[in-house]
């Protein structure tokens, strides 16, 4: 059973996660079917870690192994029932359509959506084995809903997996994070990247491929996404830019923050998502570098919440982008400059 056949951000041309097949991530789902060889199934876990590296496909896989090894059915039978979303054990939460508009989905998973979930998995199951209940993502409950999952996380029906996934577990009820096994999961390779890729857009030719891995970052549905942008520099330059900022001239700067300023949303968006991952990757560097480098931590933390609040704004009162962009800019070339030699 599915509350949502199509996601609210799925890529056009690009096959739901429930249709595909796992690449990477080989240690921590070796992880979980050690559990489950061992008798030992969590109720519930949770896959957290950045947007786009595989955490529903993740799930989907897990999925259908859990339900064909706990079911009378063959591996084929399971996996078409999965694929089309048919499976009778299977409850995917995700936000659902809005029905009064055209092509438009809810801004959030809805309180009444996680109750129908809950009464469907109190009842009398449809057929034997596991059912597994899919939460993809749990960032985007909101107060009411999350506070309905909880209460159902509590009090888990038997012989349920709950799979629950995040993009930024640090923003969810620690209540919420406290009832899952937490199991996180990290970038791709970069010849992992190229798998997905290669798979789902065979047709890619060599030049266009290494660039979509190159500013992937790990993440195959932001390479994916790379593919559908017209060709053009700008992404590569702040890239180039991020390699270096503290020795870049003023002048590359502006020049990306005007590029970008006149970008269309998806690409802003990308080239956002480029930006926070330079400086969580700074903030990482800082951590696991140990108490040497706590000002350089304590500066790439308050780094993160001064650029997430000047981009807040800016979408808030709709203020000139650019300007942001230069000011997200200035703040990470400072930054740069002060810890250049242990970055």
């Amino acid at each position: 059973m599915s509350w949502e056949r199509v996601e609210a951000d799925q890529i056009e041309g690009v096959p739901a996660p429930e249709t595909q097949r796992l690449v990477g991530h080989e240690r921590a789902y070796a992880g979980i079917l050690a559990a489950l060889d061992a008798g030992r199934p969590p109720s519930a876990i949770m896959l957290h870690g950045p947007r786009g590296i595989g955490k529903a496909t993740f799930a989907f896989t897990l999925a259908r192994e859990l339900l064909t090894r706990t079911s009378d059915e063959t591996a084929e039978r399971v996996d078409a029932q999965v694929a089309s979303m048919a499976h009778p054990n299977l409850f995917v939460l995700r936000r659902a359509r809005d029905l009064s508009a055209t092509d438009k989905f809810y801004t959030a998973i809805r309180v009444e959506d996680v109750r129908t979930a809950r009464d469907a998995l109190q009842r009398t199951r449809g057929r034997a084995g596991y059912r597994i209940a899919i939460i993809d993502s749990v960032d985007d409950c909101n107060a009411n809903s999350a506070n309905a999952l909880l209460k159902t996380l509590e009090e888990p029906p038997a012989e349920t997996l709950f799979i629950v996934l995040s993009h930024r577990p640090g923003g969810l009820l620690p209540t919420i994070r406290s009832r899952c096994q937490s199991i996180a999961l990290r970038p791709l390779p970069d010849g992992e990247v190229s798998t997905v890729v290669s798979a789902i857009r065979p047709d890619t030719d060599s030049e266009a491929l290494a660039r979509a891995i190159r500013l992937a970052g790990g993440r195959p549905r932001r390479a994916l996404e790379t593919l559908m942008f017209e060709e053009g520099d700008m992404l590569d330059a702040l890239v180039t830019w991020l390699d270096s900022p503290h020795v870049q001239p003023v002048r590359a700067q502006l020049a990306i923050a005007e590029s970008l300023a006149a970008a269309k949303g998806a690409e802003l968006s990308f080239a956002q998502d480029i930006i926070r991952d330079w400086i969580a990757a700074e903030a990482e560097n800082a951590a696991r570098a140990g108490a040497s480098a706590r000002f350089r931590l304590a500066s790439a933390n308050a780094l993160w919440d001064k650029a997430s609040a000047l981009v807040a704004d800016a979408d808030i009162y709709n203020l000139d982008r650019r300007q942001t962009l230069v000011s997200v800019f200035d703040l990470i070339r400072d930054h740069a400059r002060k810890f250049a030699t242990a970055a």
